[in-house]
């Protein structure tokens, strides 16, 4: 027999709670699960603080930069290892400048294609 406090509490906990159904692709949810098992969370409570930090009003910026703050703050996520590409020379970089400088203007194609 129940309690009429675990009553109020199973009701409680309904009344705020809400179930919700995503179709998602199977690799998607094989990372979801590796991702939670690797944190000692469930798949529902890993997914449940990816999207609450998703949703977050609070943080300015472009709404990639928004996502990617969200995520940072609730330790979600994972950081990508530094990229080994090479930037140009100084010296690389004023020489392709001068070559872009020396091209046909924008203005100028654009009334040549209106003729």
């Amino acid at each position: 027999m129940t309690s009429a406090r675990e009553q109020a509490t199973h009701a409680c906990y309904h009344d705020s709670i809400r179930q919700l159904t995503l179709r998602i692709e199977e690799s998607l949810a094989d990372r979801l699960k590796s991702v939670a098992a690797s944190r000692g969370t469930s798949v529902n409570g890993f997914a449940t603080s990816v999207l609450a930090a998703a949703v977050d009003p609070d943080l300015a910026g472009d709404e990639i930069g928004r996502l990617r703050e969200r995520l940072s703050r609730a330790g979600l996520l994972e950081r990508a290892s530094p990229s080994e590409r090479v930037g140009p020379t100084d010296r690389e970089f004023e020489e392709a400048r001068a070559a872009a400088g020396r091209g046909t203007m924008l203005s100028d194609l654009v009334t040549e294609g209106r003729r």
